[in-house]
């Protein structure tokens, strides 16, 4: 790649010479990213033009004129392009005619096959040239991007370097107006590893037609790298690439990617979020690989969301939801709901920290790991460095999952800790100032055949990720007393309080605290004896039993001296106050821990079954912690007085 880095700067120079003062910087984009694919497309078309020219004229009246054409588009390797454009203009000749360029700039883009005139849709592309054309600038542009430092030719640059061309502007305009260019595609180095790893240990047989699918694909950069490596392997198996993108200019530029490296653009979907608009409903895939938004709310997405969880598992996301303000989650559901069902599926998905344990035991989030890992899904989980990426710093993990894993595998999680694996950046990029070199995407990806722990891998059934999760209930044993104090704390008893929004409730309120005061302020522990007092110096107000039961919880403190406060039955009432929850390995008996960890210390306490709740979490920082002493205080003692005469000796100066 020697000089993808040069036309990049060059293009993204153009944004200052040309639109400066006349676009706001945050809209530079929206006429550059366009018009460096029609240049693109220009470039590309250049070989078969002449051709594709005559035969529009010879047959412009002919009922096969489209396949005609896409016939004589035939791109400098000799294979048919899949599109074409019967203007005679190009670049260049558009600069010949400075006068009427407007209009035969539109004739060339209305001259496309249908399936770019698509792409230049989604960039709205004809009202850019509007008003660069009443600015006076359209001429201008065109004549700097038909400069030779442009030549974005096949022969000049390659389709993998053109991605990466598109991925660099996008980075950079997005970083030059504060947006999040990490939404759209990956660092090539992490997308290396991830496409390794999904690859890693798999069999395909020549011949062989091979599904790949990316619900959130941005510039298409994950799938192009799984072909790439797929063919390097084996270039007889059939690699058919998938897709779906959520914003229109970043569908636009990965369909036109697809449509020049010959793939079936027809198969990127967009611009519709996936989450509530799939647009490959009936679709199962061989492979999958994703890096879906980060914490990014689905609440957008949330009517149809919902209406289809609650289709269960003839939807796909019967398992459960996340908070909204996360969607992670809803993308690996999605995904699993996309895997074969008699043939085996594998997914390498990225995610930041928080799928990994956010969410109790009955929560959305956690039934969703329990669904994983209950179906023995997940296969190895990765931890990556920190600072990978160019929008966030935070560190990522890459999910590995399958529905048919090896037999050493069953049942079973491999963890990697894989965050010291790393360099240093030359120069900083947005938030990354790490990469991974390759060395260290070998060895992660051979940590992840081998299969053997050590001091950076850990080996878990899938049952020591679960626990149960169980309320422990204290009874409730308080003393009543009416003091002043006491008193005071019916204020925080929402339905006394609002008495005070009328006058005559204010009166009542006093009438109710001197009533009460006739009980005396005598301590009582026994909860009937206070009860009957109670009623008594309230009967003239002829209050509610609710009422008057939160009167008594409102004049009561907790004691262990004093009588269990019982139900109806005579059985002690749980004391929601010194309620207390215990999460129980799933692989620990729940009657033994309780007896060991609870009633050795609170002998009457007690939990309820029906209550309890099972939820898997991963922590992953805890498997892979190690301790560190601190240091002797000796050591800790010489270097303060080290310090202290630093300190004495810089105050006599």
């Amino acid at each position: 790649m020697n000089n993808f880095q040069e036309k990049s700067n060059f293009i993204f120079a153009i944004a200052d010479s040309i639109l400066r003062g006349y676009y706001k910087r945050n809209d530079y984009q929206k006429v550059i990213l366009p018009f460096t694919v029609l240049k693109r497309f220009d470039s590309v078309l250049a070989y078969s033009k002449d051709a594709v020219v005559k035969a529009y004229k010879e047959n412009k009246n002919d009922d096969g004129l489209e396949l005609i054409l896409m016939s004589e588009s035939i791109g400098e390797n000799g294979k048919k392009l899949g599109f074409y454009n019967y203007s005679p203009y190009d670049f260049q000749k558009l600069l010949e005619d400075p006068n009427n360029i407007e209009a035969n700039l539109k004739q060339y883009l209305n001259s496309f096959s249908e399936n770019v005139k698509d792409i230049f849709v989604r960039f709205d592309i004809e009202k850019h040239i509007n008003t660069l054309s009443e600015k006076n600038i359209l001429f201008k542009l065109v004549k700097k991007f038909s400069e030779t430092t442009v030549d974005l030719s096949p022969k000049s640059v390659s389709n993998h370097e053109m991605g990466t061309i598109f991925e660099e502007l996008i980075r950079r305009f997005s970083e030059q107006s504060n947006e999040e260019a990490g939404e759209h595609f990956t660092p090539r180095d992490v997308v290396k590893l991830m496409t390794e790893l999904l690859f890693a240990g798999e069999t395909n047989e020549s011949g062989s037609i091979k599904l790949v699918y990316d619900p959130a694909c941005g510039t298409g950069g994950m799938l192009t790298s799984c072909k790439e490596y797929m063919q390097k392997i084996n270039p007889d198996i059939d690699i058919v690439l998938y897709g779906q993108e959520i914003q229109d200019e970043i569908y636009a530029i990965c369909k036109a990617d697809m449509l020049m490296k010959g793939e079936k653009a027809e198969n990127i979907k967009g611009p519709y979020s996936t989450l509530s608009n799939d647009k490959l409903p009936n679709q199962t895939f061989d492979y999958m690989i994703s890096n879906p938004p980060y914490g990014r709310d689905w609440e957008t997405d949330e009517d149809e969301v919902k209406s289809e969880a609650e289709l269960g598992y003839n939807g796909r996301f019967g398992a459960g939801l996340p908070r909204k303000s996360d969607g992670q989650l809803l993308f690996i559901q999605h995904m699993i709901s996309k895997m074969k069902t008699n043939d085996k599926s594998k997914i390498a998905v990225i995610t930041n920290g928080s799928p990994l344990f956010i969410g109790d035991a009955g929560s959305g989030e956690s039934n969703i790991r329990k669904w994983i890992f209950e179906n023995d899904y997940l296969e190895a989980l990765i931890a990556l460095p920190d600072q990978l990426f160019f929008n966030t710093g935070i560190g990522t993990y890459i999910w590995v999952l399958t529905n048919k894993k090896t037999p050493q595998r069953k049942g079973k999680v491999q963890l990697v800790d894989a965050r010291e694996e790393f360099e240093n950046m030359r120069k900083s990029l947005g938030d990354k100032r790490h990469f991974i070199p390759e060395k260290s995407i070998n060895n992660i990806v051979n940590t992840y055949i081998d299969f053997i722990e050590n001091d950076k891998v850990k080996i878990f059934d899938n049952e020591d990720f679960g626990y149960t999760k169980i309320s422990v209930e204290r009874p409730m044993q308080l003393n009543y007393q009416v003091s002043k104090e006491r008193l005071e704390n019916l204020y925080s008893y929402s339905a006394f309080k609002k008495l005070a929004e009328e006058e005559e409730g204010k009166k009542q309120q006093e009438a109710i605290k001197k009533a009460l005061q006739t009980i005396g302020n005598d301590l009582y522990t026994d909860w009937n004896s206070f009860e009957a007092k109670v009623k008594q110096a309230l009967k003239p107000f002829d209050l509610k039993p609710a009422f008057i039961k939160n009167v008594i919880e409102k004049l009561s403190e907790h004691d262990d001296t004093a009588e269990y406060v019982t139900d109806g039955k005579g059985k002690p009432k749980a004391d929601s106050n010194l309620r207390d929850a215990e999460k129980i390995p799933l692989i620990q008996n729940i009657d033994d821990y309780f007896e060991d960890e609870v009633l050795k210390y609170y002998s009457d306490a007690w939990y309820d079954n029906k209550k309890n709740k099972v939820g898997y979490e991963i922590n992953f920082t805890q498997y892979f912690y190690v301790y560190e002493p601190p240091r002797p205080l000796e050591e800790i003692e010489a270097d303060i007085t080290k310090v202290t005469a630093e300190i004495q000796e810089l105050l006599k100066e």
